[in-house]
């Protein structure tokens, strides 16, 4: 069982910055690969970033290609997701989330474990 608590959302303007946390709490942090989805009003939860146990491997949707780094910390169990050249479309309620199995990155149901999600929101 793992607990996910996401923080670091909140308004900023377009071309800025921000990075958000996701500590994990419960065992075996490390065992687990990690993931950010994201969900705008009206749309559904769509893949942003994964990154292996490790860190060896990441990946990324088209859409932040470029412009997020995601990032993990396996002495802290906090799994990072820098976001650059913030964008109004980036706007959306992201989530982090976990997976005992790994290998189905790009979609939700790849992943056992949720957090409750921070507000991004992009002024242009």
């Amino acid at each position: 069982q793992v607990q996910l608590v996401e923080s670091g959302g909140g308004l900023v303007q377009a071309g800025d910055s921000l990075r958000l946390s996701c500590a994990a709490s419960g065992r075996s942090f490390s065992a687990y690969d990690m993931g950010w989805f994201r969900q705008a009003p009206g749309k559904e939860r769509e893949f942003v970033a994964a990154i292996s146990w490790n860190g060896g491997r990441t990946y990324y949707s088209e859409s932040v290609k470029g412009r997020f780094t995601i990032s993990r910390d396996n002495a802290k169990n906090t799994v990072y997701l820098q976001m650059n050249s913030l964008k109004p479309e980036d706007t959306a309620v992201y989530y982090c989330s976990a997976s005992r199995s790994g290998g189905r990155y790009y979609t939700a149901q790849g992943y056992d474990y949720w957090g409750q999600g921070t507000q991004v929101t992009v002024s242009s």
